[in-house]
């Protein structure tokens, strides 16, 4: 593979998606994230949309709340006959300011990363419509 395939999804955490008291969103949330990454990325890869098959490992690194905006990066990093193995990570670019106002938000100078985790897709042979090379 000569040029990594990428992809980003930015989505804003409601209060639906708290889980724990103060607004705490469940760390699950991040993994959801990133499955919508990895079928994307399997669906501009070979045409179809895969299936996860395990994460090697996850790494939660700082609380997600309500209102904040997570932007989940994803990018495959080895191609397998069937398999595509793929990297994660989850990064808060925008959190609100209630102290200042209910409406107010900054946008983050750096991001915050708030996840990271690899894992690996598979895309059966016969549904495999790209071609590789």
């Amino acid at each position: 593979m000569s040029t990594p395939l990428r992809s980003m999804i930015r989505v804003r955490m409601s209060s639906h998606d708290a889980h724990y008291g103060g607004n705490l969103v469940d760390g699950a949330r991040m993994l959801g994230l990133f499955g919508d990454v990895a079928t994307e990325l399997c669906i501009l890869s070979d045409g179809d949309e895969g299936l996860f098959r395990a994460y090697d490992s996850v790494e939660f690194l700082a609380p997600v709340y309500a209102g904040d905006y997570i932007e989940a990066v994803g990018e495959i990093t080895s191609m397998g006959n069937t398999s595509r193995k793929m990297k994660f990570e989850a990064r808060k670019v925008i959190r609100p300011r209630t102290d200042i106002n209910e409406s107010a938000a900054d946008f983050l100078d750096e991001p915050i990363v708030v996840c990271r985790a690899t894992g690996t897709c598979v895309v059966p042979k016969e549904k495999q419509r790209r071609v590789k090379g």
